[in-house]
């Protein structure tokens, strides 16, 4: 065992219903991190960094700014049909807004239910890039539908960085609220592309019913 690994910090425990997120240790930032992938969220409140890497998903970092407890989602709205202004969001009763309800509300839940309050919530937005010029914009109907729900929600978005044609990896720390973005300018191979086209056919399936900066780097 070496020095660093003599003074790493014990990792904290997991929260019931986050034992799936793969969780490890950041040794460029020195800190115990949760890696989340489209469709997951994670919250913390030991002080954990939160990573994701997106393409034309969202991922929101929502925390209370007061107590230090906060995550992040990382979602898609399905693709039903035409990308009619019905489909993405303003039809409580379609699969699409039950599917952007679902990621933003039990995100939210699960930070109140750890001790958070709505009144201290600060929310940051990312992603939303289009990945592929000859497809529709998705991103920008998810950043259009993330700002519709917020607002809905009584919820400002302090700070965020949407759209335009690249991909990110997002680092987020919710005791702070401190935020690292990377623009992907040049993806070295299709793997995020080929994780989020999956990820939006499964998404697209019926449903049962059921303030702060940013550094780039």
């Amino acid at each position: 065992m070496n020095f660093a690994e003599n003074t790493r910090p014990v990792q904290p425990p997991v929260s019931s219903g986050f034992e799936h997120v793969n969780r490890y240790w950041d040794s460029v930032h020195n800190v115990w991190a949760a890696k989340i992938l489209p469709g997951e969220f994670y919250v913390s409140t030991h002080g954990e960094m939160v990573v994701t890497v997106l393409g034309s998903c969202i991922a929101a970092c929502i925390r209370d700014k007061v107590r230090g407890i906060g995550g992040m989602n990382h979602f898609m709205l399905p693709m039903q049909g035409e990308f009619s202004s019905d489909v993405w969001g303003t039809n409580p009763n379609t699969h699409a807004s039950r599917y952007g309800n679902w990621a933003m509300e039990y995100l939210i839940n699960e930070i109140l239910k750890r001790g958070g309050k709505r009144e201290n919530l600060e929310v940051k937005l990312f992603g939303g890039g289009q990945m592929i010029a000859s497809m529709s914009d998705i991103g920008q109907r998810n950043i259009l539908f993330a700002y519709n729900y917020l607002a809905s929600e009584g919820l400002q978005v302090e700070a965020s960085d949407v759209g335009d044609v690249f991909a990110r990896k997002v680092l987020y720390f919710p005791d702070t609220g401190c935020v690292k973005v990377r623009r992907i300018k040049q993806m070295s191979n299709d793997t995020l592309i080929k994780r989020e086209t999956e990820y939006q056919k499964t998404v697209s399936q019926p449903q049962d019913s059921g303030a702060g900066s940013i550094d780039l780097f």
